[in-house]
């Protein structure tokens, strides 16, 4: 009972200590590139003190893994995540379920990009970095999957808000990239594979959704098939999604079980 209550209350001090100390900190700009590279920015960095904190605190027992495998996470997971926005993407326009109605020019496009992934890096550290590594060392793995599932997808409202298929695809997603993460044994794995399918589907097709101000170089509709297109929500409400995140999660899951046998 002492070890979950302890434990309960580090994750609440770190989640509540880092919102409130990121919430309190102005952005300084008008313009809304610049405006929102310093929103994301802000929480990053707050993110990473705390972070360096509390691994101080727990006096090494915990370990985020990044060193290691680092080259290999980032070349191989790029591709990773290529592959996955590709094929989820290439399906839905091969069948026709979305159609571009607008292509636009992005300002400082070069910024947006870059904002994006520190918006990832950010979700990525504080889901699946300390507080992951804590539950798995002080009770085991299921645990820092099953919670870690939880946060993250509370952390996507939006999508209990859209219905049970965009939950259901921010799971299996949270699901697939965990496995990648212990298949790969680093956190730039997740990294660079979130990375991707947000900066390509945010910023690119305009397919995912990221903050309301985050321009998009294609506007597309999709068709009324609202299972294969996602509807208003388009790839992350589509069934396509789905069963892609569930396939790459296996295959992931498998793989890292051969890595431990192998061990």
């Amino acid at each position: 009972m002492k070890k979950f209550l302890m434990t309960f209350v580090k994750i609440v001090i770190f989640f509540i200590g880092r919102a409130v100390l990121s919430g309190i900190i102005d952005v300084p700009s008008e313009n809304p590139a610049i405006w929102r590279f310093f929103a994301e920015l802000i929480p990053l960095a707050v993110l990473l003190i705390f972070t360096a904190v509390f691994l101080l605190i727990e006096k090494k027992k915990v370990h985020i893994p990044v060193k290691q495998n680092c080259y290999k996470g980032i070349m191989s997971e790029t591709v990773v995540g290529f592959i996955w926005i590709g094929i989820a993407g290439g399906i839905l326009l091969l069948l026709k379920q979305f159609e571009i109605i607008v292509k636009s020019e992005v300002p400082l496009l070069w910024l947006w990009i870059i904002s994006a992934f520190i918006n990832v890096v950010m979700q990525e550290l504080l889901v699946r970095g300390y507080v992951y590594q804590l539950l798995k060392t002080k009770y085991n793995l299921a645990a820092a999957v099953i919670i870690t599932t939880i946060l993250f997808t509370v952390m996507h409202g939006g999508a209990i808000e859209a219905g049970v298929l965009p939950v259901v695809n921010v799971v299996t997603m949270c699901l697939f990239t965990t496995a990648l993460y212990e298949a790969e044994g680093t956190l730039l794995a997740p990294i660079m594979a979130h990375a991707v399918w947000n900066i390509v589907g945010a910023l690119f097709l305009g397919v995912v959704s990221l903050a309301d101000d985050y321009p998009h170089l294609l506007t597309l509709t999709a068709s009324a098939n609202t299972l294969l297109s996602g509807g208003n929500y388009k790839i992350e409400a589509s069934i396509v999604t789905t069963v892609l995140n569930i396939v790459l999660m296996m295959f992931f899951w498998v793989r890292y079980r051969k890595v431990k046998v192998s061990e």
